[in-house]
């Protein structure tokens, strides 16, 4: 027997023997079950790594589908309920074929959902928003929860330095939220948004990551109107349409991390959302005093990073861009184009202090000490806090 035949019959053995140990090893898992094969082929039907790229898409929905099944419960929708005047030109009748009459103003009821809240206290009723979807102080507002039952608001509590509002109804059933810390924030992770998209949509979900942290905007939508600037917020491409306004913004455990605020008009996928904590600071204080009520420096500012000091020859803090006539900051003489630097001995960083975290944790009738950058020049201010009012 030559050499060449005896390596055609060593190969035919080899693959034999191959194909009947992979044919007894399938038999034997499918009698006995090798559970450690599953991490390979997953559980499918069919065996195959199909099964493990299903099993790891369904744990991430998971995720998602749990955070909101856990929050869903205590998000509602803001309506508003007012009378205006209008007049229909359009309404012919041949008894005024001018429409001489139509133009005459009439009375109109307009009720529509507006926008969105959450509940923070069950018990007593409380239903956090922001403070532009109740702007409004002639209207009636109600809550609609999820089962669709409609509450009367009773009173509104805004809050005029964080475009915050909160709302008591009596009879709700729901849960409170549980409120996360957005002081543990990164960018990249997860973001849900539960709203009434555009007014209409209610209960919409949406889902993204956070795109950024210490975003400075001015708030507001088509149904709304604009606001105040607000500093400080959390920017996400979870979608928030106009409506989503006061609803809660989720991480993957379900807590709220923020409360759902402004679009950017001139994006795409560009969300906002104020802090949670800072909503953790505004009831806390409500609960203590019974209203809002905020200390006020008074300045419009924008933190300079390290990079941006280090060009421009100046010290790092928060280069003020505009002084508030009237303001505690212009009584003690702060002007624009100083860069404060200090607060109480605190130095000023971005993404670690700024104007806004450090006077929120002041009291209306502190003073407060501030150190300055001015023209090459630092100095130190004292600064009685007002009530912004």
């Amino acid at each position: 027997m030559n050499n060449k035949f005896k390596h055609i019959l060593i190969g035919f053995a080899a693959g034999v023997f191959f194909v009947i140990s992979l044919a007894g090893g399938a038999i034997i898992d499918r009698k006995i079950g090798f559970k450690f094969l599953d991490r390979f082929v997953g559980n499918s039907p069919s065996g195959s790594l199909s099964g493990v790229v299903e099993n790891k898409i369904l744990n991430e929905e998971s995720v998602v589908t749990g955070a909101v099944e856990k929050a869903a419960p205590s998000v509602v929708t803001v309506g508003i309920s007012k009378v205006q005047l209008s007049s229909d030109i359009f309404n012919f009748s041949p008894f005024d074929p001018f429409g001489i009459f139509n133009l005459q103003p009439k009375q109109e009821k307009v009720e529509q959902d507006i926008g969105s809240g959450f509940i923070v206290d069950s018990a007593a009723g409380l239903i956090v928003t922001n403070k532009h979807v109740v702007s409004d102080t002639t209207a009636k507002y109600r809550i609609i929860d999820k089962d669709n039952k409609v509450f009367e608001v009773k009173d509104i509590y805004r809050d005029p330095a964080n475009d915050l509002a909160i709302l008591r109804v009596e009879g709700l059933g729901q849960p409170a939220m549980e409120l996360g810390d957005s002081d543990k924030l990164k960018v990249g992770q997860t973001a849900i948004a539960i709203g009434t998209a555009l007014g209409e949509f209610r209960h919409t979900v949406t889902v993204g990551v956070i795109s950024g942290l210490g975003r400075g905007i001015s708030a507001g939508s088509v149904f709304e109107g604009s606001v105040e600037r607000l500093d400080n917020v959390i920017q996400t491409d979870a979608a928030i349409n106009p409506g989503n306004s006061g609803g809660p913004l989720l991480n993957s455990l379900g807590q709220v991390i923020g409360v759902s605020v402004a679009i950017a008009q001139q994006g795409q996928n560009i969300g906002f959302a104020i802090p949670i904590n800072v909503v953790k600071d505004s009831l806390s204080n409500f609960h203590t005093t019974g209203e809002f009520e905020r200390p006020y420096l008074g300045v419009r500012y924008q933190m300079l990073s390290k990079q941006a000091a280090l060009l421009n020859e100046v010290p790092q803090g928060a280069y003020v861009r505009e002084v508030i006539d009237g303001s505690p900051a212009q009584k003690a003489g702060i002007e624009t184009g100083d860069i404060i630097t200090y607060i109480d001995g605190q130095k000023l960083e971005e993404g670690q202090a700024d104007v806004i975290s450090l006077i929120n944790k002041k009291k209306v009738g502190d003073e407060v000490e501030i150190k300055i950058w001015r023209q090459g020049e630092e100095k130190t201010l004292k600064i009685r806090l007002e009530k912004n009012s």
